[in-house]
């Protein structure tokens, strides 16, 4: 069975008003116990990345910072999260799942993190509620261990991973592929091994049919063997920052087709959450859930 990291601290409290959704993060975990998506056993605790996992991404000089917590003021207001030793372990914890959740992967074909998709984070700064970059640390953490050698990050967050293309442009032995809003946050966008950019207004057939053409291709032509897929679910038709217009249905096909697509070609794969910024946070957590539930699906089908 597949294994779901979560750790009490990815909730952390957060002034009152902030426009970041924390609250997702204890509300998921409980609605997949309740909806008996997950059992209890699933859940796993994270371990907190270390310092060395770190640094195969980030710059030295970066990681002290956040570790004295002496950032500029002016580079915590790009990440926009207030600044505390609890945060810088939050993080660290985060990183600490999708490295773990790719390790179980590779045994049993998929976990999923409760958490993860810090896809704004670059290797020398953190803008856009993120502050280190989980997938692109796991990524590396499994390519220099000899694990795997060859990774797509598949990013279906509504907004562009510039941290992500960022850091693997150099990267021969990773292909980002990235479908987000066109004229969407960040409004510089470094190039990705593939960018799909998405009209304003987008809806599910036009969204799933792009879908459906590219990620069989970059599969075929790439041939990966791990995938970190970004499950974003800020493509929702109410997402106050994602201006694409998915129903939840088409939320859920595009699901069934990610995860259906790796586990059909055995390809290993991490799902992390990424966004979601639908004034009620209900429909967020929902959105969230779906992937769950489709990895469910897939293993009883088994």
């Amino acid at each position: 069975m597949f294994k779901v990291a979560h750790h009490p601290l990815f909730c952390l409290p957060l002034p009152e008003g902030h426009r970041f959704p924390m609250a997702k993060y204890e509300l998921l975990p409980k609605k997949l116990l309740v909806d008996g998506i997950i059992t209890p056993s699933q859940f796993f605790v994270p371990r907190m990345a270390t310092v060395d996992e770190i640094l195969t991404t980030h710059s030295k000089d970066y990681w002290q910072m956040l570790d004295e917590l002496t950032l500029p003021a002016k580079d915590c207001r790009k990440i926009g999260l207030p600044m505390s030793q609890d945060l810088i372990d939050r993080e660290r914890y985060v990183v600490g799942a999708t490295i773990d959740c790719a390790k179980y992967a590779l045994t049993d074909g998929i976990s999923l993190s409760t958490s993860g998709g810090t896809h704004h984070a670059f290797k020398d700064s953190g803008e856009g509620f993120c502050v280190l970059n989980d997938v692109c640390i796991a990524s590396n953490v499994l390519l220099n261990q000899g694990l795997v050698k060859k990774i797509l990050i598949l990013d279906l967050d509504v907004h562009q991973g510039n941290g992500n293309a960022s850091i693997m442009a150099d990267n021969a032995n990773v292909f980002v592929m990235s479908m987000h809003g066109e004229k969407n946050y960040p409004y510089h966008k470094p190039k990705s091994d593939l960018d799909i950019g998405l009209a304003d207004g987008v809806g599910d057939d036009a969204y799933l049919s792009l879908l459906k053409h590219h990620l069989p291709k970059v599969l075929d032509d790439f041939k990966p063997d791990f995938i970190f897929y970004i499950a974003g679910v800020d493509v929702l038709c109410d997402d106050r920052l994602g201006r694409i217009n998915l129903t939840m249905n088409g939320l859920y096909e595009r699901e069934w087709f990610v995860v259906e697509t790796a586990y059909h070609l055995q390809i290993p794969m991490t799902v992390v959450m990424g966004g979601g910024y639908v004034p009620d946070v209900g429909v967020i957590v929902a959105g969230h859930s779906g992937v769950f539930g489709v990895v469910k699906g897939i293993f009883e089908k088994q």
